[in-house]
């Protein structure tokens, strides 16, 4: 039975999303993608270089991904709106991930910014897939400025520290009539199953692949991960107890 996921009119056979940044080299992008499944990738817009030939990262991503442009960079709104502009320009597509961050040191988002920027991009037409805060009122806004998606973060970006919002995030999955896709922070593959088994509609992983020893194998642990955590999640898990609950019978073992 197929399990699409559905963004913006396009289905998804993965729901393992890829970043494209912190790789040793772009070259590594076409095995990564092919080993992980992903049909998702995002790229700044700021490393988009149309007159660089192959040190431009588009040429190394596979032509088989959608490709989400990320405004990467922007302090505000309207910075957030200028870079999406210019990605659409560039030939990227309508699909853009909204990052508006000015805090420096924890590279947390900030939501109301995020908010502004999702209700001028969505009124133009772009597939929004707003990064942000886990907070329930502040992605309730952002489904009703016409956000296509809510990305939470799992931990601050690049920390590699797991699943710390999972409460929040659950709250959010239960609640919010969009899918929810953990971003950032997600440090090891069974973190992004965690993420599945709970309903996320998808999981974004970048530095915990290209930080890896081995990228390409690391790619290929998370999409089998995030494929399993959806299998759990659909197979319904059992219910936790307090106490012990025996699988087999304790009485009338040798006619007791």
């Amino acid at each position: 039975m197929s399990d699409q996921l559905v963004i913006g009119g396009v289905a998804l056979e993965s729901r393992l999303f890829l970043g494209s940044g912190k790789y040793s080299s772009n070259t590594l992008i076409p095995a990564i993608v092919e080993a992980s499944g992903a049909r998702v990738i995002t790229v700044a817009v700021r490393r988009v270089d149309p007159e660089a030939g192959r040190e431009n990262i588009l040429a190394h991503i596979p032509k088989s991904c959608v490709l989400m442009p990320n405004t990467s960079g922007a302090r505000n709104a309207q910075e957030a709106v200028r870079i999406a502009r210019l990605a659409r320009a560039a030939g990227c597509g309508d699909w853009i991930k909204i990052e508006v961050i000015s805090d420096n040191r924890y590279l947390l988002p900030d939501n109301q910014e995020t908010i502004e920027a999702t209700r001028i991009l969505a009124a133009e037409g772009f597939t929004v897939l707003p990064y942000m805060s886990p907070d329930l009122m502040a992605a309730k806004r952002m489904a009703e400025a016409g956000a296509a998606a809510i990305m939470p973060l799992g931990a601050p970006i690049g920390t590699n520290r797991g699943f710390l919002t999972k409460e929040l995030v659950r709250i959010m999955i239960e609640e919010i009539d969009l899918p929810v896709i953990v971003d950032a922070g997600i440090g090891k593959p069974s973190q992004a199953c965690e993420c599945m088994e709970i309903g996320a509609a998808a999981v974004l992983a970048n530095t915990a692949i290209a930080s890896a020893g081995d990228p390409v194998a690391m790619a290929r642990a998370f999409g089998q991960a995030v494929a399993a955590g959806r299998a759990a999640y659909l197979a319904g898990a059992g219910a936790v107890r307090e106490t012990a609950s025996a699988s087999s019978p304790l009485t009338g073992f040798l006619h007791e």
